[in-house]
């Protein structure tokens, strides 16, 4: 029928301007890729942290028990026969507390690098990154490590305080100062978190 313009060919399809159908059509798989592309896993929830946390301390408490029970035999007794042990001296006071320290150190060095968890972060899904979304080295995981003791030294040093008053065991209300922390950061970041510049994200359920 005259006035209509003929269906273009094969050639001048192939010669002018990109159809709808081909790589060049809109919404392709390739813009799709890059404009779909992944970014750092969401930072996780203060509450589902402090959760992870409660579980956490009882890992970490069983941990102390089992050094603590190692380091009977350098306790000393009361005398022949008797059954009860005398107190640490000093010495011994401070050498319980770095191999406890030591202990905890390796634990949680070797549980935070290489893209591994501990069993509590396992069970509530958590994980721990940088900002950019990467695994910890071994240098930034022993900065968080030193960090997290900011708030068992300020119990110590509150419990040295407050023991001739008889007050010393509120002397336990320092080991909070990290957590409570993060009822003013902006991001909700502990203490030890915000210090060495990572962050404990949520992880997909079929993470392992």
């Amino acid at each position: 029928m005259a006035g209509i313009p003929a269906a273009p060919s094969g050639d001048t399809a192939r010669a002018g301007c990109p159809t709808t159908s081909g790589p060049w059509r809109w919404g392709s798989r390739a813009n799709r890729t890059v404009s779909q592309a992944p970014g750092p896993p969401p930072a996780a929830g203060l509450t589902r942290r402090l959760a992870a946390l409660t579980y956490e301390s009882l890992l970490v408490g069983a941990l102390v028990v089992v050094v603590g029970f190692a380091l009977l035999p350098f306790g000393g007794s009361a005398g022949a026969g008797s059954q009860e042990l005398t107190r640490l001296s000093l010495a011994g006071r401070v050498g319980s507390l770095a191999c406890i320290f030591a202990a905890c150190g390796a634990y949680y060095l070797w549980s935070w690098t290489g893209g591994r968890r501990t069993l509590s972060m396992k069970t509530w899904r958590l994980a721990l990154h940088t900002p950019k979304g990467a695994v910890l080295a071994a240098p930034q995981a022993l900065l968080r490590y030193l960090a997290w003791w900011i708030g068992p030294v300020c119990a110590l040093v509150a419990y040295a305080a407050l023991n001739s008053t008889r007050h010393g065991r509120w002397a336990i209300a320092g080991l909070g100062v990290n957590y409570l922390w993060a009822l003013a950061d902006p991001d909700r970041q502990f203490l030890h978190d915000r210090l060495a510049g990572t962050r404990i994200v949520s992880e997909p359920a079929h993470a392992s």
